[in-house]
C-alpha cells in the first residue's frame, strides 16, 4: 500500500521533473541530451549487461572507478547510470567507451521494466546511498541480486527513513548485502530493519584512491601559471550561499597578503556564470580557466569553471576548503586534499561524509571552520606558515594510507555473488 502511495506521487511529479531537465537545460544543454533514456525509452537498443552499476554523479562515478575497471578485467558486460551530465562526463573522462553509460530510469515500474528488458543485468551494485523502493522491488521479481556499495547513512538521513518504519524495512530489506562505510553507517541500517547478517562493514573505498601518475607535474605547471611565490587557496565544490562568504573571507585574506589568490570551484557547471558575476561584483579582479584567461598577479579570484581538473587545482594549492559545508548540504569529499598532502578546512555541515570527517580532524589533517571570520583568520594562519601546513598535510596522506583496504573487501564480496551466479549463455 505505502509502495503503491509512493508511485502515484512519483507519477504526479513526473511531468515536473522533465519540465525541470528542461529548464536546467538553458544553462547546461546536456540536461535535455538523451532525455528519453530517464524514461525507459531508447533510440537504439541498449547492449545487454551483466552488472548494472548505478553512480549518481561526480563523486559515486570517482568512487567506483576501480570496482569497474576490475569488473572489466573479469570480462563482465557492465552498464553504469548516472542521474546527472556531470557524473556521465566523467565516467566518459575516466574509462571512454570501455563501459555503457545510460542516465537513470525514472523509479517507476513500467519505465524500470521497459531498462531491465533491455539491459537484462543479473546484478545490481547501487553506490552510497541511492534506494529507490520501486527499482529494488522490480529486481528482486526478477532475481536480480542488489548490493549496496560503499555505504553511507547519516543521521539526518535514517531520521527521515524512520518516520516510515515498514516502508523502509521493506525497500531497505530487498537489498541483497549492504558494504556499510562505517560502524555508524552499520547500526543505524540495523536500526531500520536490515538483517545483520546482510550488513559488513568495509570501510570507505574513497580510502583507495589512486591518484593518475601525471598529476603532481601537471600541478607543478598550474602553480607556475599562477605564480610560485604567491598565497593560493582553493575553495573546492562550493554551493549557492557559500560564495559570497568565500568572497568575504578572502577580501580579509588580502588584506593581510595583498596577493593572495582564491581558486574557485563551484559545484554545479550551470552556475559557473552565476558566480562568475558574483565575483564581479564583490570587484575583486577574476580569471577564468574556461575562457582561457591568463592568471596573472593581478587576479584575485581564479574561477575553476571547468570539468575533472580539481585534483590538479588542490594538489597546486597551499590550503584548501571543502565546500557543502557552510551550508546545509552536508560536505563534499575530504580525502581529495588529504591525498595530495594539503592541509584542509571544513565548515559545521558535514552528515554526508561523517565517518572521514570524524577520523580526519582526529588526526588533525582537517581543522572545522564555522563562518567567513573564523575561516579567514585560520586560512591567514595557515598561508603564514608553512611548516604547520606540511604537517596537516602530511597528516592526510597518512591517515589516507593507514585506512587503505575497502576496496579489496568491496572486491572480494561482489565476486562472491558473481561466482554464484551462472553466466548466461
Amino acid at each position: 500500500m505505502r509502495r503503491r502511495l509512493y508511485s502515484v506521487l512519483l507519477w504526479l511529479l513526473l511531468p515536473p521533473a522533465l519540465l525541470r531537465l528542461f529548464w536546467r537545460s538553458r544553462k547546461a544543454p546536456a540536461y535535455r541530451e538523451r532525455w528519453r533514456e530517464r524514461i525507459g525509452l531508447y533510440t537504439e537498443a541498449p547492449a545487454p549487461a551483466d552488472v548494472w552499476i548505478h553512480a549518481v554523479s561526480v563523486g559515486e562515478v570517482q568512487a567506483a572507478q576501480p570496482l569497474i575497471r576490475h569488473l572489466l578485467r573479469g570480462e563482465h558486460a557492465l552498464v553504469v547510470t548516472t542521474t546527472t551530465p556531470t557524473g556521465a562526463r566523467r565516467l566518459q573522462d575516466l574509462l571512454g567507451d570501455a563501459v555503457q553509460h545510460r542516465y537513470t530510469p525514472y523509479d517507476l515500474t513500467p519505465i524500470i521494466n521497459r531498462f531491465l528488458d533491455a539491459l537484462k543485468p543479473r546484478l545490481l551494485l547501487v553506490m552510497e546511498t541511492e534506494i529507490w523502493p520501486n527499482m529494488l522491488a522490480a529486481c528482486q521479481r526478477r532475481g536480480i541480486e542488489a548490493l549496496l556499495v560503499n555505504a553511507r547513512l547519516s543521521a539526518r538521513s535514517a531520521r527521515g527513513y524512520a518516520r516510515i518504519p515498514r516502508f523502509s524495512a521493506e525497500t531497505m530489506g530487498r537489498f541483497a548485502l549492504i558494504a556499510a562505510q562505517g560502524p555508524d553507517d552499520a547500526q543505524r541500517f540495523r536500526a531500520l530493519g536490515v538483517d545483520a547478517d546482510r550488513i559488513a562493514v568495509t570501510g570507505s573505498v574513497k580510502f583507495d584512491v589512486q591518484l593518475p601518475a601525471s598529476l603532481m607535474d601537471r600541478a607543478e605547471v598550474m602553480r607556475r601559471d599562477w605564480g610560485t611565490d604567491r598565497h593560493v587557496w582553493v575553495a573546492a565544490s562550493t554551493h549557492e550561499g557559500e560564495e559570497e562568504q568565500l568572497l568575504e573571507a578572502h577580501a580579509r585574506v588580502r588584506a593581510v597578503f595583498p596577493d593572495a589568490l582564491l581558486v574557485l570551484v563551484p559545484r554545479h557547471p550551470e552556475r559557473f556564470d552565476r558566480v562568475a558575476s558574483l565575483v564581479q561584483r564583490s570587484r575583486l579582479p577574476l580569471a577564468r580557466r574556461s575562457l582561457g584567461q591568463v592568471c596573472d598577479a593581478s587576479t584575485a579570484v581564479y574561477l575553476g569553471d571547468s570539468m575533472g581538473e580539481l585534483p590538479v587545482f588542490l594538489a597546486a594549492a597551499d590550503v584548501a576548503f571543502v565546500g557543502g559545508s557552510l551550508v546545509p548540504t552536508g560536505g563534499h569529499n575530504l580525502l581529495e586534499p588529504a591525498s595530495v598532502g594539503v592541509p584542509a578546512l571544513v565548515g559545521p555541515h558535514t552528515f554526508n561524509f561523517a565517518e572521514i570527517t570524524r577520523l580526519l580532524l582526529e588526526r588533525e589533517a582537517v581543522v572545522r571552520i564555522t563562518d567567513a571570520q573564523s575561516l579567514s583568520t585560520r586560512l591567514i594562519a595557515w598561508l603564514g606558515d608553512a611548516t604547520e601546513r606540511a604537517r596537516i598535510g602530511e597528516n592526510g596522506r597518512q591517515a589516507i594510507e593507514e585506512n587503505r583496504g575497502a576496496l579489496d573487501r568491496v572486491i572480494a564480496l561482489v565476486d562472491r555473488r558473481l561466482a554464484q551466479m551462472p553466466r548466461e549463455p
